[in-house]
């Protein structure tokens, strides 16, 4: 493909995104932050994607504790209903300051302050939630009680929003006059057909927006290998020269590989490739019940026989590993077990995308997984062979209820709009399953917290100590991820072996992967030394403008082998091209 192709395909990309944003009624990066935490973290486990989210949308025990705790504080009860019923007094004499912030798109229609009904129905709203949020952190619960009631509480305020009323949204007043009433008949068959499959959440993208191999994953390639768990593309080098040691890629096993190779211009293949580095990706099989006893063994075979064919066809003596979320799991176990064999030389460099390796306090996801909970999600996923990636994503979808339940409610049943195309969430309900065996395994590691422990879990038969695992890494984490929490990530750095880099992005849990330069409010963080305390760490931190895409490409070019003349043709002997990328095992639902 000519360089000229390539920019218009950038520049068309780049136009899409700006009418995705219009369309959207805000910050594109904002969508995105939300996309990414819905799209991913099965490095967490959530337990509920098994047994259904409707389960901790029910008071527990947690609940009870927090009655407790606030009947021995009537003191901080009552100055909190005193406050409310004085902000009530003034809402009704139309004196309250009370107001939304003004980022808050669910309130951007003027109708909102302009009728004295609406204005105070709002003000009601926001005054009632303060309180409640008032009372939950004023509890001082312990962190997991905490956690779960926050998830209650936050589903409940979001729920309540005026905005989400059809008898109050103007939103909903103004489709309903404009179309004649037909805004409501589209409504409603969209509620309909929702609700008929799973993940019975508001359709975020029609399933037709973009199609892969042609609007998306479209980085010229080929695989290379093929085997029952996956296959591996190898990418067209684009430059004369390139870094001897090629990049292997490791996915998340639960989404399609395509998300490093989203669209032109917002691909990390693409630019990786555009500055030198040769790069291979896995994609993973969409398992089903067939394959149940693919385990963690399983897959971490599976990244070596990847990484033994991506040096294989280009000829190097070492390879770079680049793991995301629950890839970044695996392949860390794997480099324990490559080092306990005598063979971790052949890994060049070791970076980890919003992976989580300590699993205390690491966020909601976290919080939600208990012994009780964990064996009977095990018992479900083990019945049926594999854990179905749409019911994981109801319960992200449920992580942020705002941006990723109630915004589409509004737009697709109230307006009787249909969602506008945007990659990334295209790419989110794209759904993967989980093998059973698998999602055992990872539940398992994190209910015990195993990785933390030297020799408490094991690899193909070895003893897991990742602080022998002693590879050079570069460790990348999201302040704004709220499913990967970035000091849950930043705790690798004290884990692992070798000489660690940590870079601090400012976005979200996908956002902080798809992070091409150009983004002019995009920035990132960086320290020379990494203390035991992500505090001390934050404070000494120096913030760089742009994307962390091209200070990891140059952090990888260090560790590249030198340069040498690209070569032309993919594969080799014994890993002939078997068909173009994005391959076959994308395509499987």
């Amino acid at each position: 493909m000519s360089a000229d192709r390539r920019a218009q395909q950038a520049q068309q990309a780049q136009q899409a995104q700006q009418a995705q944003q219009a369309q959207r009624g805000g910050p594109a990066a904002e969508d995105e932050d939300a996309a990414g935490d819905v799209a991913g973290a099965l490095d967490l486990l959530l337990a509920d994607g098994a047994l259904g989210v409707l389960r901790r949308l029910r008071p527990d025990g947690a609940a009870l504790r927090l009655a407790v705790s606030l009947a021995g504080k009537p003191e901080l009860v009552g100055q909190q209903a005193a406050a409310l019923a004085a902000e009530l007094a003034l809402i009704a004499r139309g004196r309250s300051q009370v107001a939304p912030d003004r980022r808050d798109r669910r309130f951007s229609d003027p109708a909102w302050t302009s009728s004295p009904l609406l204005r105070r129905a709002v003000q009601a709203y926001l005054a009632g939630s303060q309180v409640a949020e008032a009372l939950l952190a004023g509890a001082d619960l312990e962190w997991r009680d905490n956690e779960r009631l926050r998830f209650l509480l936050t589903n409940l305020i979001a729920a309540a929003a005026p905005s989400n009323n059809p008898l109050l949204s103007p939103q909903a007043a103004k489709a309903l006059v404009d179309t004649g009433g037909a805004s409501a008949v589209r409504g409603l068959r969209a509620l309909l057909t929702d609700l008929a499959a799973p993940p019975r959440v508001p359709a975020m993208v029609e399933p037709d927006a973009f199609e892969v191999g042609k609007d998306l994953g479209i980085t010229p390639g080929a695989v290379v290998l093929r085997t029952d768990m996956f296959e591996l593309i190898q990418y067209q080098p684009v430059t004369e020269q390139v870094y001897r040691y090629p990049v292997l890629i490791v996915p998340p096993m639960i989404n399609k590989f395509y998300l490093i190779d989203l669209a032109p211009g917002r691909s990390m293949v693409e630019y990786l490739l555009s500055q030198g580095h040769q790069v291979a990706a896995i994609s993973w099989r969409n398992p089903d019940a067939r394959h149940g006893d693919w385990d963690l063994d399983a897959y971490g075979s599976a990244i070596i026989t990847a990484m033994d064919a991506a040096r294989a066809v280009t000829g190097a003596a070492r390879v770079s590993l680049c793991a995301l979320c629950s890839g970044g799991i695996v392949a860390s176990m794997v480099a324990a077990h490559l080092k306990e064999i005598g063979r971790l030389d052949e890994v060049a460099s070791f970076c980890l995308g919003v992976t989580v390796l300590d699993q205390a306090r690491a966020g909601t996801a976290g919080a939600m997984i208990d012994e009780a909970t964990a064996n009977a999600a095990m018992a479900v996923s083990r019945a049926q062979g594999y854990l179905d990636g749409r019911a994981l994503a109801e319960v992200f979808a449920w992580l942020r209820p705002d941006d990723l339940i109630w915004n589409y409610w509004v737009n697709n049943y109230l307006q009787g709009k249909t969602p506008p195309p945007f990659d990334i969430l295209y790419w989110n309900a794209d759904t993967t399953r989980l093998p059973a065996a698998l999602h055992a395994d990872f539940i398992r590691l994190a209910l015990a917290n195993a990785l933390t422990v030297p020799d408490a879990a094991t690899m193909l038969g070895s003893p897991v100590d990742l602080s022998k695992a002693d590879a050079d890494a570069y460790v990348i984490a999201g302040i704004a991820d709220h499913l990967c929490p970035w000091q849950s990530c930043y705790r690798s750095t004290q884990m692992l072996g070798g000489p660690v880099t940590f870079v601090l992005s400012t976005s979200g849990h996908i956002a902080s992967m798809v992070n091409p330069p150009g983004n002019p409010k995009a920035t990132f963080q960086t320290a020379d030394a990494n203390p035991s305390d992500p505090r001390d760490w934050l404070s000494a931190a120096s913030t760089q403008a742009g994307s962390w895409w091209p200070h990891y490409s140059a952090w990888l070019g260090e560790h590249g082998g030198g340069r040498r003349k690209a070569r032309v043709r993919l594969g080799r002997k014994g890993y002939e091209v078997l068909c173009a990328a994005p391959g076959t095992y994308v395509y499987d639902r």
